[in-house]
């Protein structure tokens, strides 16, 4: 058991199967909603798991690309349903075979530096996975690229990032489990060369090569579910009480939705100048 989980108590809210169909707008208000009531010490620091059907998360930078309505027409096409996500980073591909884990942590008391954030989530990681040589640093050609980019071989399947509200962080990972990784990044390759059309910008978006991306049951050799994972993540933790959000935590759930809903009505209402 890593350590961070032996140290203090965390609340696990599981929504793998209960927000497939669902927005994943509601996602980043649920952690926006955790990062708050973590903050404030009004929750213990949770573990949140949420699966989401058929969705690409589209960055700032991504909505600024000269053709993005294109751009979202080829996501469309291929069934996938864009949304701008209320934070930083490039587009990502989330599915049925997509788990996405969030540490929300807390502030309150000790400061927590980025790089803290994003080794805590990189060790999680590794103890699901104690079979694989995991390792972190951007893999270019892949979407989303950053410095913890998680790969195996040199062969990307997570990507980490992090969001701050009020002495609350979320630390997030998107592993891809099932399927093709090459074929989530094909994907993400032709909304880029839909969305720029060959011409100039100011932001360098990535040059996507499927081939630099696979899934952990591609890059393993055995199939793996997202279910069995969220299983290892729960007994992980020591299996305590699933905690889904409480009635008197709902308003501040709604402050939050309506807040990112409301963004991301008015980015895909019209591109940014």
């Amino acid at each position: 058991m890593p350590l961070f989980f032996e140290e203090t108590s965390w609340r696990f809210w599981d929504q793998s199967l209960s927000a497939k169909n669902r927005s994943a707008l509601e996602s980043f208000a649920a952690d926006d909603t955790l990062c708050e009531l973590v903050g404030s010490g009004k929750s213990e620091q949770a573990v949140r798991t949420w699966v989401h059907d058929d969705t690409v998360v589209l960055g700032i930078q991504d909505h600024r690309l000269p053709h993005i309505e294109e751009g979202m027409e080829v996501l469309k096409a291929h069934g996938f349903t864009p949304i701008v996500r209320n934070s930083g980073g490039l587009a990502v591909v989330l599915d049925a075979g997509v788990l996405n884990i969030s540490l929300v942590l807390s502030e309150k008391d000790n400061a927590i530096d980025i790089p803290a954030g994003y080794e805590l989530m990189l060790e999680l990681v590794k103890e699901l996975f104690p079979e694989a040589d995991i390792e972190a640093y951007e893999i270019v050609g892949s979407y989303c690229p950053g410095s913890y980019d998680l790969s195996i071989g040199g062969r990307k399947f997570a990507g980490i990032s992090q969001r701050r509200i009020r002495r609350g962080i979320a630390v997030q990972v998107y592993l891809c489990i099932e399927g093709s990784g090459s074929e989530r990044a094909e994907v993400i390759r032709e909304f880029y060369e839909a969305g720029l059309q060959g011409e100039e910008t100011k932001f360098t978006y990535p040059e996507i090569k499927p081939e630099t991306m696979a899934s952990l049951s591609e890059l393993l050799g055995r199939p793996i579910t997202v279910q069995e994972v969220v299983l290892d993540l729960h007994a992980l933790m020591g299996a305590p009480a699933p905690m889904p959000l409480q009635p008197d935590e709902t308003e501040v759930y709604g402050f939050y939705l309506e807040r990112v809903v409301e963004r991301n009505r008015k980015m895909l209402e019209r591109p940014l100048e």
